[in-house]
């Protein structure tokens, strides 16, 4: 295993760990919708949501950017 293949499976597992995040986001966000919360109770929820949306896809974008750079470089 060359240090490429350790940033390529490196770079798909923060892909991952961003996708897991995503998943996250939509099943919390759809959990508060089914709740039928208040304006102030939803806005808490919601900006929750919206920070962790926010890091997971800065993983996500991260991780492939790994992935792509590691096999561009690998070869």
């Amino acid at each position: 295993m060359t240090i490429w293949d350790g940033i390529i499976w490196g770079g798909a597992a923060l892909t991952l760990a961003g996708v897991a995040g995503l998943v996250w986001c939509i099943v919390t966000a759809s959990r508060a919708k089914a709740r039928k919360l208040d304006d102030d109770a939803m806005r808490a929820v919601m900006r929750k949501v919206v920070t962790v949306n926010m890091a997971a896809l800065g993983a996500s974008v991260f991780g492939l950017m790994f992935v792509v750079l590691g096999i561009m470089l690998g070869r």
